[in-house]
């Protein structure tokens, strides 16, 4: 199913956290109720990501569809924020509102004038299709053939945390010969000087006997003469952590 959505950087390559925040203000419909503390601590936001969470489209052309909002702030947490978009109104053109819960979500959800999913209560009336991305599994990797092993000691030569993967894992990661790159969060803000920026990154390997190894690396400019630096990490739990740390220290 195609879900047309316009996500941060469509119109520009590099918009900032502050940026993809100001225009899901701009074309929700109820932005104004949200809390004064949300928009104050959105304030200082660092890294920016977004997803489709769900979707239902029914066959006479009528469809909402749910995305989940989430920006990393300067003391090291993250602020959700959800979005619902429609078409179900009386003019049939596409509305957009904005929560700060899943709650406040399923509450503004259930009132949209669309049959139940529930197969009893479709009787008579066009199928409706009903599309959960948190349920479905990660999409199979795309690996790139040849030069992992390379890849993967630029990668750790690059690294600057004391406590970055050790020389057990740059053997082990000698044999691979695949990899993947992923970015799973956010994106350096190009405003250099205004704010740092975070990104993470995935470097997933393929071995001979047929496992997978990753390797986390965080790209970010939170350093005292905000210049670029790269920390790398073996498990994304870890890698989240240093952000956060860093985050923090600002």
């Amino acid at each position: 199913m195609s879900v047309p959505y316009e996500t941060c950087g469509t119109h520009e390559a590099f918009e900032s956290p502050d940026a993809c925040l100001q225009r899901l203000l701009a074309r929700t419909l109820n932005s104004f109720e949200l809390p004064d503390e949300t928009l104050s601590r959105l304030d200082t936001a660092l890294a920016y990501d977004s997803c489709l969470h769900s979707a239902a489209h029914h066959s006479d052309g009528r469809r909402r569809e749910t995305y989940r909002h989430v920006w990393l702030v300067a003391d090291g947490s993250a602020v959700t924020l959800w979005e619902l978009t429609h078409n179900t109104g009386p003019d049939g053109q596409l509305h957009h509102e904005v929560y700060t819960d899943q709650e406040e979500l399923r509450i503004a959800t259930a009132r949209l004038p669309l049959p139940s999913a529930e197969p009893e209560a479709l009787e008579g009336a066009p199928p409706l299709v009903v599309d959960d991305r948190t349920a479905q599994p990660l999409p199979g990797r795309e690996y790139e053939w040849g030069d992992s092993p390379d890849h993967a000691r630029r990668v750790l030569r690059r690294a600057e945390n004391a406590d970055r993967p050790g020389e057990e894992v740059a053997v082990l990661l000698a044999g691979a010969f695949a990899h993947q790159i992923t970015q799973a969060f956010g994106r350096l803000d190009p405003l250099r000087g205004r704010r740092p920026g975070f990104s993470l990154y995935e470097h997933a390997f393929l071995l001979a006997d047929g496992r997978e190894v990753s390797l986390w690396e965080v790209e970010h400019t939170a350093t005292p003469d905000g210049r670029h630096m790269c920390e790398v990490y073996e498990t994304e739990d870890a890698a989240q952590s240093a952000m956060e740390r860093r985050a923090a220290s600002l």
